[in-house]
Protein backbone atom coordinates (compact mmCIF):
# COMPACT_ATOMS: atom_id res chain seq x y z
CA UNK A 1 0.00 0.00 0.00
CA UNK A 2 0.78 3.80 -0.59
CA UNK A 3 -0.70 6.70 0.59
CA UNK A 4 -0.32 10.28 -1.00
CA UNK A 5 -1.93 13.86 -0.20
CA UNK A 6 -4.63 15.93 -2.73
CA UNK A 7 -7.31 17.96 -2.55
CA UNK A 8 -10.60 19.21 -4.12
CA UNK A 9 -12.78 21.55 -4.21
CA UNK A 10 -15.96 21.53 -2.50
CA UNK A 11 -17.82 25.22 -3.38
CA UNK A 12 -15.40 27.97 -3.31
CA UNK A 13 -13.22 26.16 -0.37
CA UNK A 14 -10.38 23.23 -0.55
CA UNK A 15 -11.10 19.72 1.27
CA UNK A 16 -7.64 17.54 1.70
CA UNK A 17 -7.80 14.05 0.02
CA UNK A 18 -6.04 11.05 1.35
CA UNK A 19 -5.20 9.03 -1.87
CA UNK A 20 -4.90 5.30 -0.63
CA UNK A 21 -3.57 2.70 -2.98
CA UNK A 22 -3.41 -1.41 -2.75
CA UNK A 23 -1.79 -2.97 -5.67
CA UNK A 24 -3.35 -6.97 -5.64
CA UNK A 25 -2.31 -10.14 -7.37
CA UNK A 26 -5.73 -10.24 -9.69
CA UNK A 27 -6.43 -9.34 -12.88
CA UNK A 28 -5.27 -6.09 -14.27
CA UNK A 29 -8.01 -3.33 -13.73
CA UNK A 30 -7.94 0.28 -11.83
CA UNK A 31 -10.62 0.67 -9.45
CA UNK A 32 -11.15 3.87 -7.71
CA UNK A 33 -13.71 4.29 -4.84
CA UNK A 34 -14.76 6.87 -2.49
CA UNK A 35 -17.61 8.89 -4.46
CA UNK A 36 -15.62 10.25 -7.69
CA UNK A 37 -17.39 11.98 -10.40
CA UNK A 38 -16.95 11.11 -13.66
CA UNK A 39 -13.50 12.97 -14.26
CA UNK A 40 -12.26 11.62 -11.02
CA UNK A 41 -13.22 7.84 -12.67
CA UNK A 42 -11.58 8.22 -15.63
CA UNK A 43 -7.90 9.59 -13.90
CA UNK A 44 -7.37 6.00 -14.21
CA UNK A 45 -7.38 6.32 -18.35
CA UNK A 46 -5.17 9.63 -17.98
CA UNK A 47 -3.02 7.85 -15.26
CA UNK A 48 -1.34 5.06 -17.14
CA UNK A 49 -1.12 6.81 -20.39
CA UNK A 50 0.82 9.71 -18.17
CA UNK A 51 3.03 7.20 -16.72
CA UNK A 52 3.95 5.03 -19.68
CA UNK A 53 4.93 8.34 -21.15
CA UNK A 54 7.80 9.25 -18.97
CA UNK A 55 8.86 5.57 -19.33
CA UNK A 56 7.87 4.14 -16.56
CA UNK A 57 6.16 0.68 -15.45
CA UNK A 58 2.34 0.69 -14.74
CA UNK A 59 1.15 -2.17 -12.41
CA UNK A 60 0.00 -5.01 -14.74
CA UNK A 61 -1.71 -6.06 -12.00
CA UNK A 62 -5.20 -5.16 -9.59
CA UNK A 63 -4.55 -1.01 -8.76
CA UNK A 64 -7.40 -0.19 -5.98
CA UNK A 65 -7.43 3.52 -5.21
CA UNK A 66 -9.58 5.18 -2.05
CA UNK A 67 -10.42 8.62 -1.74
CA UNK A 68 -10.99 9.25 1.58
CA UNK A 69 -13.37 10.81 3.19
CA UNK A 70 -15.05 8.19 1.65
CA UNK A 71 -18.81 10.37 2.40
CA UNK A 72 -17.07 13.61 0.59
CA UNK A 73 -17.75 13.60 -3.86
CA UNK A 74 -14.67 14.08 -5.17
CA UNK A 75 -14.72 16.69 -8.21
CA UNK A 76 -12.30 17.76 -10.71
CA UNK A 77 -9.26 16.65 -12.27
CA UNK A 78 -6.49 17.67 -9.74
CA UNK A 79 -6.31 14.12 -8.07
CA UNK A 80 -4.31 12.88 -11.08
CA UNK A 81 -1.17 13.65 -9.65
CA UNK A 82 -1.96 11.92 -6.47
CA UNK A 83 -3.22 9.00 -7.86
CA UNK A 84 -0.15 9.02 -10.17
CA UNK A 85 2.24 8.84 -7.04
CA UNK A 86 0.74 6.64 -4.92
CA UNK A 87 0.36 4.58 -7.76
CA UNK A 88 4.11 4.87 -8.67
CA UNK A 89 4.89 4.21 -4.93
CA UNK A 90 2.94 1.00 -4.59
CA UNK A 91 4.75 -0.46 -7.33
CA UNK A 92 8.36 0.60 -5.67
CA UNK A 93 9.05 3.42 -8.03
CA UNK A 94 8.88 6.12 -5.41
CA UNK A 95 9.43 6.34 -1.32
CA UNK A 96 5.92 6.06 -0.10
CA UNK A 97 7.18 8.53 3.08
CA UNK A 98 8.28 11.00 0.88
CA UNK A 99 4.92 11.22 -0.14
CA UNK A 100 3.50 11.77 3.35
CA UNK A 101 4.81 15.28 3.30
CA UNK A 102 4.21 16.86 0.21
CA UNK A 103 0.38 17.56 -1.17
CA UNK A 104 0.13 16.88 -4.94
CA UNK A 105 -2.01 18.84 -7.11
CA UNK A 106 -2.63 18.61 -11.36
CA UNK A 107 -4.53 16.91 -14.22
CA UNK A 108 -2.39 14.75 -16.15
CA UNK A 109 -2.13 14.57 -20.10
CA UNK A 110 -1.81 11.97 -22.00
CA UNK A 111 1.70 12.34 -22.53
CA UNK A 112 2.56 13.45 -19.10
CA UNK A 113 2.21 17.40 -19.26
CA UNK A 114 0.43 19.22 -16.18
CA UNK A 115 -2.56 20.75 -17.00
CA UNK A 116 -3.91 23.54 -14.81
CA UNK A 117 -6.66 23.23 -12.45
CA UNK A 118 -9.76 25.10 -11.24
CA UNK A 119 -9.04 26.83 -7.14
CA UNK A 120 -5.37 26.00 -6.88
CA UNK A 121 -5.62 28.59 -3.55
CA UNK A 122 -8.23 27.12 -2.35
CA UNK A 123 -6.97 23.29 -2.62
CA UNK A 124 -2.97 25.21 -1.22
CA UNK A 125 -5.06 26.28 1.65
CA UNK A 126 -6.37 22.67 2.51
CA UNK A 127 -3.41 21.22 2.00
CA UNK A 128 -1.63 23.51 4.14
CA UNK A 129 -4.28 22.90 6.87
CA UNK A 130 -3.69 18.85 6.42
CA UNK A 131 -0.48 19.79 7.56
CA UNK A 132 1.24 19.82 4.40
CA UNK A 133 4.68 21.95 4.25
CA UNK A 134 5.38 21.69 0.79
CA UNK A 135 2.94 21.09 -2.00
CA UNK A 136 3.70 20.52 -6.05
CA UNK A 137 1.40 22.24 -8.75
CA UNK A 138 1.30 23.02 -12.44
CA UNK A 139 3.43 25.81 -14.17
CA UNK A 140 0.56 27.87 -14.45
CA UNK A 141 -1.32 27.25 -10.98
CA UNK A 142 2.04 27.91 -9.14
CA UNK A 143 2.08 31.54 -8.77
CA UNK A 144 -1.83 31.81 -7.29
CA UNK A 145 -0.98 28.94 -5.49
CA UNK A 146 1.62 30.36 -3.48
CA UNK A 147 -0.61 33.19 -2.17
CA UNK A 148 -1.06 31.13 0.71
CA UNK A 149 0.95 31.64 3.36
CA UNK A 150 3.26 29.61 5.79
CA UNK A 151 3.38 27.15 2.39
CA UNK A 152 6.46 26.15 -0.17
CA UNK A 153 4.80 25.76 -3.88
CA UNK A 154 7.04 24.23 -6.10
CA UNK A 155 6.09 24.05 -9.87
CA UNK A 156 6.50 21.51 -12.62
CA UNK A 157 5.80 20.93 -16.22
CA UNK A 158 5.10 17.36 -16.44
CA UNK A 159 4.90 14.51 -14.43
CA UNK A 160 8.47 13.69 -15.21
CA UNK A 161 9.88 16.64 -12.74
CA UNK A 162 7.60 15.74 -10.16
CA UNK A 163 8.93 11.94 -9.83
CA UNK A 164 12.73 13.49 -10.09
CA UNK A 165 11.44 16.34 -7.19
CA UNK A 166 10.24 12.95 -5.14
CA UNK A 167 13.11 11.25 -6.06
CA UNK A 168 15.63 13.54 -4.43
CA UNK A 169 17.22 13.73 -8.44
CA UNK A 170 16.42 17.43 -9.27
CA UNK A 171 14.35 20.38 -7.15
CA UNK A 172 11.58 21.90 -8.62
CA UNK A 173 12.15 25.48 -8.22
CA UNK A 174 9.62 27.06 -6.05
CA UNK A 175 7.03 29.74 -6.89
CA UNK A 176 6.76 33.46 -6.07
CA UNK A 177 3.40 35.16 -5.15
CA UNK A 178 1.94 37.35 -6.98
CA UNK A 179 1.96 41.06 -6.53
CA UNK A 180 -1.31 42.57 -5.59
CA UNK A 181 -0.52 45.96 -6.75
CA UNK A 182 -3.23 47.20 -9.52
CA UNK A 183 -2.24 47.21 -13.15
CA UNK A 184 -1.78 50.33 -14.75
CA UNK A 185 -4.91 49.95 -16.87
CA UNK A 186 -6.68 53.20 -18.10
CA UNK A 187 -10.05 52.98 -16.06
CA UNK A 188 -13.25 54.12 -17.34
CA UNK A 189 -13.39 58.21 -16.38
CA UNK A 190 -16.65 59.61 -15.30
CA UNK A 191 -15.66 62.43 -17.02
CA UNK A 192 -16.71 60.74 -20.09
CA UNK A 193 -20.22 61.26 -18.75
CA UNK A 194 -21.50 64.33 -20.18
CA UNK A 195 -24.36 65.79 -17.74
CA UNK A 196 -26.14 63.88 -15.07
CA UNK A 197 -24.80 66.03 -12.60
CA UNK A 198 -27.09 64.52 -10.24
CA UNK A 199 -26.50 60.90 -10.59
CA UNK A 200 -22.65 61.31 -10.76
CA UNK A 201 -23.31 62.63 -7.11
CA UNK A 202 -25.02 59.54 -6.03
CA UNK A 203 -22.43 57.54 -7.55
CA UNK A 204 -20.11 59.39 -5.22
CA UNK A 205 -22.23 59.04 -2.24
CA UNK A 206 -22.93 55.28 -3.22
CA UNK A 207 -19.00 54.48 -3.47
CA UNK A 208 -18.58 56.37 -0.08
CA UNK A 209 -20.96 54.48 1.82
CA UNK A 210 -20.94 51.47 -0.33
CA UNK A 211 -25.10 52.03 -1.02
CA UNK A 212 -26.81 50.36 -3.73
CA UNK A 213 -27.88 52.08 -6.35
CA UNK A 214 -30.95 52.40 -8.80
CA UNK A 215 -30.95 54.44 -11.87
CA UNK A 216 -34.45 54.68 -13.50
CA UNK A 217 -34.33 56.77 -16.99
CA UNK A 218 -35.16 56.40 -21.12
CA UNK A 219 -32.81 54.51 -23.24
CA UNK A 220 -29.59 56.06 -24.17
CA UNK A 221 -29.82 58.47 -21.22
CA UNK A 222 -26.48 57.25 -19.67
CA UNK A 223 -27.52 54.91 -17.05
CA UNK A 224 -24.98 51.72 -17.75
CA UNK A 225 -22.29 54.61 -18.64
CA UNK A 226 -22.72 55.48 -14.84
CA UNK A 227 -22.74 51.85 -13.58
CA UNK A 228 -19.44 50.96 -15.16
CA UNK A 229 -17.73 54.20 -13.60
CA UNK A 230 -18.57 52.88 -10.06
CA UNK A 231 -16.15 49.68 -9.88
CA UNK A 232 -13.17 52.92 -10.45
CA UNK A 233 -14.32 55.00 -7.79
CA UNK A 234 -13.91 52.05 -4.85
CA UNK A 235 -10.98 51.75 -2.95
CA UNK A 236 -8.39 49.47 -4.42
CA UNK A 237 -8.56 45.99 -2.97
CA UNK A 238 -6.41 45.17 0.19
CA UNK A 239 -4.63 42.03 -0.27
CA UNK A 240 -6.78 39.96 2.15
CA UNK A 241 -9.40 41.06 0.06
CA UNK A 242 -7.58 40.38 -3.51
CA UNK A 243 -7.21 36.36 -1.92
CA UNK A 244 -10.50 36.39 -1.41
CA UNK A 245 -11.40 37.45 -4.39
CA UNK A 246 -9.08 35.54 -6.37
CA UNK A 247 -10.36 31.91 -4.25
CA UNK A 248 -13.61 32.77 -5.87
CA UNK A 249 -12.84 33.65 -9.49
CA UNK A 250 -10.04 30.63 -9.36
CA UNK A 251 -12.83 28.21 -7.98
CA UNK A 252 -15.30 29.37 -11.27
CA UNK A 253 -12.47 29.04 -14.01
CA UNK A 254 -8.86 28.43 -13.80
CA UNK A 255 -7.81 32.27 -13.91
CA UNK A 256 -5.83 34.12 -16.49
CA UNK A 257 -3.75 35.72 -14.17
CA UNK A 258 -2.14 34.62 -10.48
CA UNK A 259 -4.72 37.38 -8.73
CA UNK A 260 -7.38 38.98 -9.23
CA UNK A 261 -6.39 42.94 -8.45
CA UNK A 262 -9.31 44.83 -9.54
CA UNK A 263 -12.52 44.85 -8.21
CA UNK A 264 -14.87 42.90 -9.98
CA UNK A 265 -17.99 44.05 -12.48
CA UNK A 266 -20.30 41.62 -13.33
CA UNK A 267 -23.19 42.15 -15.45
CA UNK A 268 -25.04 39.25 -16.37
CA UNK A 269 -27.91 39.12 -18.69
CA UNK A 270 -31.58 39.53 -17.62
CA UNK A 271 -32.11 35.83 -18.93
CA UNK A 272 -29.69 34.40 -16.50
CA UNK A 273 -31.06 31.72 -14.20
CA UNK A 274 -31.08 30.84 -11.02
CA UNK A 275 -27.95 28.98 -10.50
CA UNK A 276 -26.15 31.32 -12.80
CA UNK A 277 -27.14 34.38 -10.85
CA UNK A 278 -26.37 32.63 -7.51
CA UNK A 279 -24.34 29.76 -8.05
CA UNK A 280 -24.88 26.18 -7.69
CA UNK A 281 -24.96 23.70 -10.72
CA UNK A 282 -23.22 19.90 -10.16
CA UNK A 283 -21.20 20.04 -8.49
CA UNK A 284 -21.71 23.55 -7.40
CA UNK A 285 -19.84 26.55 -8.38
CA UNK A 286 -20.12 30.36 -7.94
CA UNK A 287 -23.03 32.28 -9.51
CA UNK A 288 -22.48 36.12 -10.60
CA UNK A 289 -23.29 37.35 -7.37
CA UNK A 290 -20.24 35.86 -5.76
CA UNK A 291 -18.11 36.67 -8.73
CA UNK A 292 -19.16 40.19 -8.09
CA UNK A 293 -17.83 39.88 -4.14
CA UNK A 294 -15.32 42.31 -3.15
CA UNK A 295 -16.83 44.41 -6.44
CA UNK A 296 -20.39 45.72 -8.27
CA UNK A 297 -23.10 43.29 -9.30
CA UNK A 298 -24.91 45.68 -12.44
CA UNK A 299 -28.30 43.84 -12.82
CA UNK A 300 -29.41 46.23 -16.51
CA UNK A 301 -32.95 46.02 -17.22
CA UNK A 302 -34.25 44.95 -13.64
CA UNK A 303 -37.36 44.26 -14.16
CA UNK A 304 -36.69 41.61 -16.93
CA UNK A 305 -35.12 39.24 -14.57
CA UNK A 306 -37.02 36.34 -13.22
CA UNK A 307 -38.94 37.60 -10.28
CA UNK A 308 -37.59 34.45 -7.80
CA UNK A 309 -34.31 35.13 -8.88
CA UNK A 310 -34.52 39.14 -7.84
CA UNK A 311 -36.64 37.97 -4.34
CA UNK A 312 -33.78 35.76 -3.93
CA UNK A 313 -31.26 38.28 -4.16
CA UNK A 314 -32.77 39.70 -0.98
CA UNK A 315 -31.43 37.33 1.65
CA UNK A 316 -28.26 37.62 -0.28
CA UNK A 317 -27.75 41.82 0.04
CA UNK A 318 -28.64 41.07 4.17
CA UNK A 319 -26.29 38.34 4.46
CA UNK A 320 -23.46 38.94 1.96
CA UNK A 321 -23.54 35.51 0.97
CA UNK A 322 -25.29 32.56 -0.85
CA UNK A 323 -26.32 29.06 0.61
CA UNK A 324 -26.48 26.35 -1.53
CA UNK A 325 -27.67 23.48 -0.22
CA UNK A 326 -27.55 19.98 -1.87
CA UNK A 327 -28.28 16.23 -0.55
CA UNK A 328 -24.74 15.66 -0.21
CA UNK A 329 -23.33 18.82 0.91
CA UNK A 330 -23.97 22.46 1.97
CA UNK A 331 -21.62 25.01 -0.15
CA UNK A 332 -21.39 28.54 1.29
CA UNK A 333 -20.93 31.29 -1.40
CA UNK A 334 -19.29 34.43 -0.24
CA UNK A 335 -21.40 37.68 -2.31
CA UNK A 336 -20.28 40.60 -0.23
CA UNK A 337 -21.15 42.81 -3.60
CA UNK A 338 -22.50 46.70 -3.89
CA UNK A 339 -25.33 46.26 -6.04
CA UNK A 340 -26.53 48.41 -8.88
CA UNK A 341 -29.01 48.53 -10.93
CA UNK A 342 -31.29 49.90 -13.92
CA UNK A 343 -34.49 50.36 -15.31
CA UNK A 344 -36.76 51.90 -17.99
CA UNK A 345 -39.45 53.79 -16.61
CA UNK A 346 -42.11 51.97 -18.11
CA UNK A 347 -42.18 49.01 -21.01
CA UNK A 348 -41.36 51.22 -24.18
CA UNK A 349 -38.78 53.40 -21.87
CA UNK A 350 -40.13 56.84 -23.20
CA UNK A 351 -42.71 57.51 -20.54
CA UNK A 352 -42.15 61.39 -19.30
CA UNK A 353 -38.57 61.42 -21.33
CA UNK A 354 -39.98 64.85 -23.36
CA UNK A 355 -38.35 63.28 -26.50
CA UNK A 356 -40.45 60.42 -27.43
CA UNK A 357 -44.54 59.68 -26.80
CA UNK A 358 -45.10 57.09 -24.68
CA UNK A 359 -48.17 54.60 -25.77
CA UNK A 360 -47.80 52.57 -22.97
CA UNK A 361 -51.36 52.92 -20.83
CA UNK A 362 -51.29 52.71 -17.12
CA UNK A 363 -51.99 49.25 -16.50
CA UNK A 364 -48.70 48.09 -18.53
CA UNK A 365 -46.76 50.55 -16.42
CA UNK A 366 -48.05 49.15 -12.95
CA UNK A 367 -47.76 45.69 -14.19
CA UNK A 368 -44.00 46.89 -15.78
CA UNK A 369 -42.87 48.55 -12.25
CA UNK A 370 -44.72 45.54 -10.34
CA UNK A 371 -42.43 42.90 -11.58
CA UNK A 372 -39.57 44.34 -8.87
CA UNK A 373 -40.96 43.98 -5.58
CA UNK A 374 -40.98 46.93 -2.73
CA UNK A 375 -39.38 44.71 -0.28
CA UNK A 376 -36.39 44.39 -2.95
CA UNK A 377 -36.82 48.31 -3.68
CA UNK A 378 -36.51 48.83 -0.53
CA UNK A 379 -33.40 47.39 0.14
CA UNK A 380 -31.47 49.52 -2.65
CA UNK A 381 -30.65 52.79 -0.79
CA UNK A 382 -30.49 55.40 -3.30
CA UNK A 383 -33.01 55.65 -6.64
CA UNK A 384 -31.95 58.01 -8.84
CA UNK A 385 -34.34 59.66 -12.20
CA UNK A 386 -32.60 60.42 -14.96
CA UNK A 387 -33.11 62.36 -18.37
CA UNK A 388 -32.20 62.57 -21.44
CA UNK A 389 -29.31 65.16 -21.88
CA UNK A 390 -29.64 67.77 -24.38
CA UNK A 391 -27.63 67.92 -27.22
CA UNK A 392 -26.14 71.30 -26.41
CA UNK A 393 -24.49 69.39 -23.03
CA UNK A 394 -23.52 66.14 -25.49
CA UNK A 395 -21.37 68.58 -27.72
CA UNK A 396 -19.53 70.66 -25.19
CA UNK A 397 -17.77 69.25 -22.59
CA UNK A 398 -18.23 70.53 -18.85
CA UNK A 399 -14.84 71.49 -17.48
CA UNK A 400 -16.41 71.56 -14.29
CA UNK A 401 -17.52 67.63 -14.77
CA UNK A 402 -15.60 65.56 -11.99
CA UNK A 403 -13.36 62.99 -13.13
CA UNK A 404 -13.12 59.71 -11.49
CA UNK A 405 -9.64 60.44 -9.77
CA UNK A 406 -10.96 63.68 -8.32
CA UNK A 407 -14.38 61.59 -6.97
CA UNK A 408 -12.10 58.88 -5.55
CA UNK A 409 -10.22 60.99 -3.71
CA UNK A 410 -12.94 61.71 -1.53
CA UNK A 411 -14.31 58.42 -1.47
CA UNK A 412 -10.94 57.49 -0.06
CA UNK A 413 -10.93 60.49 2.76
CA UNK A 414 -14.66 59.26 3.52
CA UNK A 415 -13.54 55.37 3.77
CA UNK A 416 -10.73 56.60 6.11
CA UNK A 417 -13.12 58.26 8.40
CA UNK A 418 -15.29 54.94 8.47
CA UNK A 419 -12.36 53.23 8.97
CA UNK A 420 -11.76 55.21 12.56
CA UNK A 421 -15.26 54.81 13.67
CA UNK A 422 -14.94 51.11 13.27
CA UNK A 423 -17.49 50.24 10.84
CA UNK A 424 -16.87 50.34 7.02
CA UNK A 425 -18.23 51.36 4.61
CA UNK A 426 -21.62 53.30 6.12
CA UNK A 427 -24.02 50.55 4.66
CA UNK A 428 -23.17 48.02 7.22
CA UNK A 429 -23.41 49.86 10.52
CA UNK A 430 -25.39 47.29 12.87
CA UNK A 431 -28.80 48.93 13.78
CA UNK A 432 -27.93 49.07 17.50
CA UNK A 433 -25.32 50.89 17.35
CA UNK A 434 -26.94 53.41 14.44
CA UNK A 435 -27.48 56.27 16.88
CA UNK A 436 -24.19 56.43 18.28
CA UNK A 437 -22.28 56.16 14.78
CA UNK A 438 -24.74 58.31 12.84
CA UNK A 439 -24.48 61.18 15.23
CA UNK A 440 -27.39 62.92 13.65
CA UNK A 441 -28.48 66.29 14.92
CA UNK A 442 -31.86 67.19 17.02
CA UNK A 443 -33.02 68.90 13.94
CA UNK A 444 -31.94 66.46 11.42
CA UNK A 445 -34.00 64.00 13.37
CA UNK A 446 -37.45 66.06 13.43
CA UNK A 447 -36.99 66.72 9.61
CA UNK A 448 -36.35 62.57 9.31
CA UNK A 449 -39.52 62.04 11.12
CA UNK A 450 -41.40 64.64 9.19
CA UNK A 451 -40.41 63.02 5.99
CA UNK A 452 -41.47 59.26 7.72
CA UNK A 453 -44.69 60.55 7.97
CA UNK A 454 -45.29 62.33 4.71
CA UNK A 455 -44.08 59.64 2.56
CA UNK A 456 -44.90 56.57 4.63
CA UNK A 457 -41.39 55.37 4.67
CA UNK A 458 -40.82 51.66 6.44
CA UNK A 459 -38.53 51.79 9.56
CA UNK A 460 -36.19 49.91 7.37
CA UNK A 461 -36.16 52.61 5.07
CA UNK A 462 -35.67 55.48 7.58
CA UNK A 463 -32.74 53.67 8.44
CA UNK A 464 -30.98 53.32 5.73
CA UNK A 465 -31.74 57.25 5.01
CA UNK A 466 -29.80 57.52 7.64
CA UNK A 467 -26.72 55.45 6.69
CA UNK A 468 -26.59 57.25 3.53
CA UNK A 469 -27.23 61.10 5.22
CA UNK A 470 -23.90 59.59 7.36
CA UNK A 471 -21.87 58.57 3.76
CA UNK A 472 -22.80 62.62 2.80
CA UNK A 473 -21.57 64.15 5.76
CA UNK A 474 -18.60 62.30 5.58
CA UNK A 475 -18.18 63.12 1.97
CA UNK A 476 -18.00 66.67 3.22
CA UNK A 477 -16.23 65.86 6.70
CA UNK A 478 -18.45 66.67 9.26
CA UNK A 479 -18.38 64.81 12.20
CA UNK A 480 -22.57 64.99 12.77
CA UNK A 481 -25.18 64.32 10.34
CA UNK A 482 -27.02 67.31 9.81
CA UNK A 483 -30.41 68.97 8.10
CA UNK A 484 -29.21 69.22 4.59
CA UNK A 485 -27.60 65.74 4.61
CA UNK A 486 -30.67 63.74 5.67
CA UNK A 487 -32.71 66.07 3.25
CA UNK A 488 -30.00 64.79 0.19
CA UNK A 489 -30.45 61.53 1.56
CA UNK A 490 -34.14 62.10 1.49
CA UNK A 491 -34.21 63.46 -1.98
CA UNK A 492 -32.75 59.67 -3.26
CA UNK A 493 -35.04 57.90 -1.27
CA UNK A 494 -38.43 60.13 -2.15
CA UNK A 495 -37.74 58.99 -5.81
CA UNK A 496 -38.50 55.42 -5.12
CA UNK A 497 -42.06 55.44 -5.57
CA UNK A 498 -44.47 53.77 -3.87
CA UNK A 499 -42.70 50.98 -2.74
CA UNK A 500 -40.97 52.57 0.17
Amino acid sequence: MSRALGAALRGVDGVAVEVEVRISSQLPRVDIVGLPEAAVRESAARVRAAVCAIGLRFPDRRVTVNLAPAELRKTGAGLDLPIAAAILAAEGQLENDVLTRVGLIGELALDGRLRPVRGALSLALALRDAGCLEIVVPARNAAEAALAPGLVVRSAEALSEVVAHLLGVEALSCARAASSAPAATRALDLADVRGQEHAKRALEVAAAGGHGLLLRGAPGAGKTMLARRLAGLLPPLTREEAIAVTRIHGAAAPLETPIVNERPFRAPHHTASAAGLLGGGSPPRPGEVSLAHGGVLFLDELPEFDRRCLESLRQVIEERRVVVARAHATCVFPADFQLVAAANPCPCGWRESGRRDCRCDDGAVARYLARVSGPLLDRIDLHVTLQPVEWRALAAPDPRSPDSSSVRERVLAARRLQDRRGVAPNARIPDGALDDLVCATGEARQLLGRAVDRFALSARAARRVLRVARSIADLAGDTRVGPHAVAEGLGYRSEAGGGS
